[in-house]
């Protein structure tokens, strides 16, 4: 079980840093001066996911999709997350407000 939290972890890492390197620095700015808040959701399935990345995406989000390359936990490469923004709280929640804390 510590090896899947491990796992879930270094996922969600991934997915931040990257979206964070893709985001203009006067977005950085303002968000690193709230706080740089984080929040970890949950989704059904790949469906979901992909979905909300589409919604990210109309809305000109930001977002990184993180495929693990399975060469640990996963027996072949699988997608496991997806980070939104940072961005104004707003737009982001018209696309995650439904979704449960993890």
């Amino acid at each position: 079980m510590l090896l899947l939290k491990g796992k879930l972890a270094t996922q969600c890492c991934h997915a931040s840093v990257d979206a964070v390197l893709k985001t203009s620095k006067d977005k950085l700015d303002e968000w690193s001066s709230e706080g740089m808040k984080k929040v970890v959701l949950k989704v059904a399935d790949l469906k979901e996911l992909i979905s909300l990345k589409k919604n990210a995406d109309a809305l000109k989000l930001k977002t990184s999709l993180i495929t693990d390359a399975g060469k640990t936990v996963f027996e072949k490469p699988t997608t496991t997350c997806l980070a939104i923004g940072p961005d104004e709280e707003t737009k982001i929640d018209r696309i995650t407000s439904h979704l449960k804390l993890l």
